[in-house]
């Protein structure tokens, strides 16, 4: 998974100052740690979030999952509204498509970053916070967790960093409109029936589940789930003669590795595989 030799002379960032990071055991955890703001996002921890999805495949540590988290009583109440917005009604056009598009750079980086994301929601996730939610692999959700696509509210499209073309793929048209256009919060029960949930856990299980979930990732075939998570990316918008097309060679490329023959050792030994991710 690592490949810290293809980066030349651009260095990694030995600290991350917009929220905290630290890798342990194979499991990456982002923390965004603004609680008294509901981990509302600025523009400088969209800029280091995005930077971050980018060079986090070539971390030393080789970090097999990565968990999204927020401090205190949320995960991620969207953008900061005097911070950003604030700041957004005296720009200019060509600043504002550049702080869009670093937004949506965010998500983007989300979907083709190789390593499984776990967005790990309690409290509220609102705005940018639902959307990064949205783009995350797997959506860990306490009882308190509640989800606002509310854009529309904040008189801007509710297709806000992808979320009109994310949204409609998970749960559907209709349920996606009518998210998107009316911007009305959901509790736990009403996503996880909407299908936005991987996993639905009592608060005081939420540590474990999402810890649990993270190990199992951590320990698993980690080039699997790369190439399994790239394929779903890739064949959103493609034919299926494509999409088949594109399975036929990931598993030939994939039958080669070194976890695949691990397999069938394992097998015949009745011995539980060990994952090298190679």
């Amino acid at each position: 998974m690592s490949f810290t030799s293809f980066r030349a002379s651009a260095p990694l960032t030995p600290t991350w100052k917009n929220f905290d990071f630290a890798v342990a055991d194979g499991v990456a955890t982002v923390t965004l740690n603004r609680p008294d703001k509901l981990n509302a996002l600025t523009f400088d921890s969209y800029a280091d979030l995005r930077d971050l999805l980018h060079e986090l495949p070539h971390h030393p540590d080789q970090p097999k999952v990565l968990v999204i988290r927020g401090q205190g009583r949320a995960f991620c109440a969207g953008g900061d509204v005097n911070e950003i917005i604030g700041e957004l009604i005296l720009m200019q056009p060509r600043e504002l498509m550049a702080f869009t598009k670093m937004t949506g750079d965010v998500i983007a980086a989300m979907r083709n970053c190789p390593i499984p994301i776990i967005a790990a929601i309690h409290g509220i996730a609102a705005g940018a916070g639902a959307v990064i939610a949205l783009a995350a692999d797997f959506r860990v959700l306490a009882q308190s967790g509640r989800f606002a696509f509310l854009f529309t509210k904040v008189g801007l499209a509710g297709g806000d960093m992808g979320a009109a073309y994310l949204l409609p793929r998970m749960i559907g048209v209709g349920r996606a409109t009518k998210l998107l256009m009316l911007g009305d919060t959901i509790d736990a029960a009403t996503a996880d029936q909407y299908g936005l949930v991987s996993e639905l856990v009592d608060t005081e299980d939420f540590d474990a589940a999402t810890e649990r979930l993270a190990r199992r990732l951590a320990d698993g075939p980690s080039l699997a789930f790369a190439q399994t998570k790239s394929l779903l990316t890739r064949e959103l918008d493609t034919s299926f003669e494509a999409a088949v097309e594109l399975d036929a060679m990931t598993q030939a490329l994939l039958m080669t590795t070194q976890d695949h023959a691990e397999f069938h050792a394992a097998y015949n030994d009745k011995r539980s595989p060990q994952w090298a991710g190679r």
